[in-house]
């Protein structure tokens, strides 16, 4: 079966795009199954146990537990926190329940605890055969027949993932975005607010950085230069770009957010016969309703001298996907 990837920097429209895709009578949507997993383990080599696999689906986030413990909330995460569920804000909740579940039905806890049994029958496995046979099997419950997956600044991790899946029956739609637009987003964004400032080791100033609740409370108050965040979307793009570009054409398509959501239809047309589906009558339509206008562009309100320092951390970045081609 056909491995299908969205892949992008974060805060780059691949939410709304894998929504509309997932609007396809024959494909399922996967969200963020990967980002949030333990770096060192997701896609670990040799042989490894469906338990084992169930072990790194239900890690905890760190990040994810202390900005929700705070009371922030994203689109992403659909946990439903509160009465009725297994976790409230602030649990260490499973990593696949913060968001994958969460689009798949109405009762996660209960279908991660069908998952994990379903998992833990399963003998040994290269960990990628696990994850495939896993998104088969939750494509076949939810009667469609064949799954994309798409995980938050997945391009960043680009070589790994396909070092993992490998490439012989691949498919991958790259979308991106202005990168001035996606720093703003993401500076705006609790969850990339704090992990992109973790990510730097900044620190706030006046802040004991052996306190570890002190400095969350910091990093989310903060008002963090935008280029810093311009200079992860950039390090992001020229990370994951050049492995797009070495695999054949045939198997990547890159669409531009600013144009998906201008003239959505055409768009989606290509992307479902990219990804090998059937035809289906309405489908763009329908799709194309999810949209609800472009937003408009922030980046020229800012004052000149953020504008000069934000264009110039999104300049390796611009120039990569520019020598890219469409």
């Amino acid at each position: 079966m056909t491995d299908r990837f969205v892949v992008g920097t974060g805060r780059c429209g691949s939410t709304l795009l894998t929504r509309m895709l997932s609007g396809h009578d024959d494909l399922l949507g996967l969200h963020e199954v990967f980002t949030g997993l333990d770096w060192g383990r997701r896609f670990t080599p040799g042989q490894v146990t469906g338990a084992e696999v169930a072990d790194i689906l239900g890690e905890p986030n760190r990040v994810v537990q202390m900005v929700t413990s705070r009371g922030h909330d994203a689109e992403e995460v659909t946990y439903p926190f509160g009465a009725g569920s297994t976790y409230d804000r602030g649990d260490p909740v499973p990593w696949i329940l913060t968001s994958t579940l969460g689009h798949l039905g109405d009762d996660p806890d209960a279908l991660w605890g069908e998952l994990r049994r379903w998992l833990e029958r399963r003998g040994e496995s290269p960990v990628a055969g696990h994850y495939r046979a896993l998104f088969e099997h939750l494509a076949a419950e939810a009667g469609k027949r064949c799954w994309v997956e798409r995980s938050g600044s997945s391009i960043d991790y680009l070589a790994d993932l396909l070092g993992c899946f490998g490439t012989e029956d691949l498919r991958v739609v790259h979308i991106h975005r202005d990168g001035a637009e996606v720093a703003l987003s993401m500076r705006n964004h609790a969850f990339y607010r704090l992990a992109v400032q973790v990510y730097y080791g900044v620190q706030p100033p006046g802040v004991d950085p052996t306190d570890e609740e002190a400095m969350v409370d910091a990093w989310l108050a903060a008002d963090p230069p935008v280029e810093l965040y311009g200079r992860y979307w950039s390090e992001q793009v020229c990370r994951g770009v050049p492995v797009l570009a070495a695999l054949p054409e045939h198997q990547v398509r890159s669409v531009r957010f600013e144009d998906l959501v201008a003239d959505p239809e055409p768009q989606l047309e290509d992307l479902a016969d990219f990804l090998g589906l059937d035809p289906a009558p309405g489908f763009p339509a329908r799709a194309s309703a999810l949209v609800r206008g472009s937003p408009a562009p922030r980046a020229p309100g800012l004052p000149k001298g953020d504008r000069e320092r934000l264009d110039a951390a999104c300049a390796p970045g611009r120039a990569t996907l520019a020598t890219a081609g469409p």
